[in-house]
């Protein structure tokens, strides 16, 4: 199916989730790292508009924003399918990635970098928004059901990203008591081999959100 590259970084949730897919299909493909601090005239060229990554290049024509390319994985490599056949449950899936990407990790790094009195409304916040995918999750596996799929892939940052998360912003929104489905969830996900494969060391992810709490807080300090 022709050449493919992922532009990416590995501390990136984002990044992360398009090589879990292209795992899961078994695509080759080549990985290009990004500085995120020094942006490449190769990003800045397959990616003009937004200049993030991730990017996927196939044969030559780049592909921006992660669920998009989930998508367009999934397009074009029709084994081992990752969104639902059903018209509804695609739709459904597709409602609760933006869910989780607009609601859940925006709230995580709000809970994540505020302080005081706004820190606690923001966790109060986030686990509202938590709570609605315990309910997604409850009696099943995994969000795609028996067999991971395109929502668990989208639901990834939360097994390792956002447990580093709680760790360095001194907070707790998963855990056994108050989302027991959306924990058992965690551990099942993050022992996929496939999965455990590609996540990034811990210590990078430490290194990572270490440096971006500190540059969030200066940036709220100096508009104060």
């Amino acid at each position: 199916m022709g050449e493919v590259k992922v532009i990416g970084n590995s501390a990136s949730f984002f990044c992360t989730i398009i090589e879990w897919a292209l795992k899961l299909k078994g695509v080759e493909y080549e990985y290009l790292h990004e500085d995120l601090l020094n942006k490449s005239p190769v990003l800045l060229k397959y990616n003009p508009v937004h200049k993030k990554v991730p990017v996927l290049v196939h044969n030559g024509k780049p592909i921006a924003e992660s669920l998009v390319i989930l998508e367009y994985i999934d397009e074009t490599w029709k084994h081992n399918p990752l969104l639902p056949q059903d018209p509804y449950d695609r739709a459904t899936a597709r409602f609760w990635a933006k869910f989780a990407d607009e609601k859940c990790l925006i709230g995580a790094f709000e809970s994540f970098w505020k302080g005081g009195e706004q820190k606690e409304k923001a966790i109060e916040s986030a686990l509202e928004s938590f709570a609605f995918l315990e309910e997604q999750i409850k009696g099943k596996k995994f969000f795609s059901g028996e067999q991971i799929g395109y929502l668990d892939l989208a639901m990834g940052w939360i097994p390792h990203w956002l447990n580093v998360m709680e760790e360095v912003g001194g907070m707790k929104l998963v855990d056994a008591e108050k989302f027991p489905a959306l924990h058992q969830w965690t551990h099942s996900f993050i022992e996929i081999p496939i999965i455990k494969q590609i996540l990034p060391p811990r210590d990078l992810i430490v290194n990572y959100l270490t440096a971006s709490l500190s540059y969030m807080r200066s940036l709220a300090a100096n508009k104060q």
